[in-house]
């Protein structure tokens, strides 16, 4: 079976120059109301979040703080704070919570910067890449796509019911559960599961 292949910059260099190129105008979401907010307790797409780059966005949700701090422990918060385009596959900190502690907590140490930083890009694609793009690649491709990441992975996406779902090098299975959060710089998906290179 043909399966689509995104072919975008890998590496972290190709994150790093990415972020020096021009900046290209992002298209903000409609804005949706409170109670929608509220009912699907995910980040909401608004104007306003299309402001903000992606470091900012996640800083200012309370369900990536795991996230925010894996970044940071990384070096990488300037890097994700940079032009872009960035399509970063977010996991909550309920996806963290799914790692054991004593992992997290070893990845968090300064001597696994470098590690912790290819686990992290491993849920970057340079890029904007919104969940329609990725549908879309998902039906030309027969039902599934091939994503590179800027660690030099991959990532399959596919589809199950109206859910987009990676499956990562090791077999294992993340599903999108709030796309298309639009920042300054890109798009965040948050997902519920942290994907393994």
């Amino acid at each position: 079976m043909k399966k689509s292949t995104l072919t975008w910059a890998v590496g972290l260099s190709a994150l790093a120059l990415s972020a020096c190129s021009g900046s290209e105008s992002v298209p903000t979401e409609t804005e949706v109301t409170q109670d929608d907010a509220m009912a699907s307790d995910n980040i909401v797409a608004t104007e306003t979040t299309a402001n903000k780059n992606i470091v900012a966005l996640a800083q200012d949700n309370p369900q990536v703080s795991t996230l925010v701090t894996a970044i940071t422990a990384a070096g990488l918060g300037e890097t994700l704070s940079g032009t872009g385009p960035f399509t970063v596959f977010a996991p909550s900190n309920a996806a963290f919570a799914k790692l054991d502690k004593a992992t997290l907590d070893g990845l968090l140490k300064p001597e696994n910067k470098a590690t912790l930083a290819s686990l992290l890009t491993y849920h970057v694609v340079a890029g904007d890449v919104k969940s329609g793009d990725l549908a879309k690649l998902i039906s030309d491709g027969k039902g599934t796509a091939t994503v590179k990441t800027v660690n030099g992975g991959s990532l399959k996406a596919s589809m199950d019911g109206n859910k987009i779902v990676l499956t990562d090098a090791k077999g294992g299975k993340s599903t999108v559960t709030a796309p298309d959060m639009v920042a300054s710089n890109g798009t965040i998906h948050l997902v519920d599961t942290v994907v393994m290179p």
